[in-house]
């Protein structure tokens, strides 16, 4: 019994902070959901019922934020973890420098987001030096303004948040490989096998689990995105919505337009998504494994 008390006696705090920082939000998000409720007005609450939800579902600004991410994560997993994996390759075989190209490819993942995107945001500029480069050697007729483009934001903000996330890749995949017993390589080269058999047919099936959590976590991230929009455009993602996510779009609701009750709609179908997708992620392994 005195053992049980000093166990419950530990676990308290954390106990005590999700209820107030996790659990308590959640079902007052939730409440919110069935009133037009205003922050600012809150004695004009309003009783709506599902009125929030079929808004939401029906909204197509939202369903726009969710192609504008969706656009932008098919082209960030391929580059991220491409990059991660063939950094990860590359050092693995280095025979001399490992530590010192660790420690340079993951220094970009303790930078701050904020400042990596406006640093990028001036590189890709229509002054900056990237397109002032493009324009002298002849490749770009001019510079590009591609923050006003309707499919250029999305690729860009990939490339700059490849450039600063690839780091988490490399190290997981590096990890991965360092795991991988050198049994396998030395049998399959003895029979004959060619370098890109022993990547095709050792390598990439033993990294499955870094790759499936790496795509797990990304898919998770990516429908949260927030700072990297913010960074580079208003509340609404540029004049076309170009660059609106979810999350931006829900913030917006919330402090722009003060519409609290529809923002915690907004933010609980993105919750819903996220667990579903993140369920069918598990179960297509799962099934595939079997």
């Amino acid at each position: 019994m005195r053992r049980n008390f000093w166990g419950y006696v530990f676990i308290a705090p954390w106990v005590i902070l999700y209820i107030v920082f996790g659990l308590y939000p959640l079902v007052l998000s939730f409440y919110l959901t069935f009133f037009d409720y205003s922050f600012v007005a809150p004695e004009n609450r309003a009783f709506v019922g599902v009125g929030n939800w079929l808004q939401g579902i029906l909204d197509p600004l939202f369903w726009r934020s969710l192609f504008n991410i969706v656009y932008n994560q098919a082209i960030f997993i391929v580059l991220k973890n491409g990059l991660g994996l063939l950094t990860a390759v590359l050092v693995f075989r280095a025979r001399w420098g490992g530590r010192f190209f660790r420690t340079v490819y993951f220094l970009p993942v303790l930078t701050s987001t904020m400042v990596l995107m406006i640093v990028g945001g001036y590189l890709a500029s229509p002054t900056g030096p990237v397109q002032s480069l493009l324009v002298n050697a002849g490749i770009m007729d001019g510079p590009v303004f591609w923050t006003f483009n309707r499919w250029l934001p999305m690729p860009i903000i990939a490339l700059i948040n490849t450039w600063k996330w690839f780091g988490i890749s490399f190290v997981i995949l590096l990890a991965g490989l360092y795991s991988i017993s050198p049994d396998l390589y030395d049998a399959a080269s003895i029979d004959g096998a060619s370098e890109w058999a022993l990547f095709r047919y050792i390598t990439l099936p033993q990294l499955r689990p870094q790759l499936f959590f790496l795509l797990v976590v990304d898919i998770i991230n990516g429908l949260q995105m927030f700072t990297e929009v913010f960074a580079l455009f208003d509340l609404y993602g540029g004049a076309d919505n170009q660059a609106l996510t979810p999350v931006l779009y829900l913030y917006a609701q919330a402090f722009d337009r003060s519409n609290m009750g529809y923002a915690s709609t907004l933010g609980l179908l993105l919750a819903v998504l996220i667990g579903a997708i993140t369920v069918l992620q598990f179960r297509f392994v799962s099934a595939d494994s079997d």
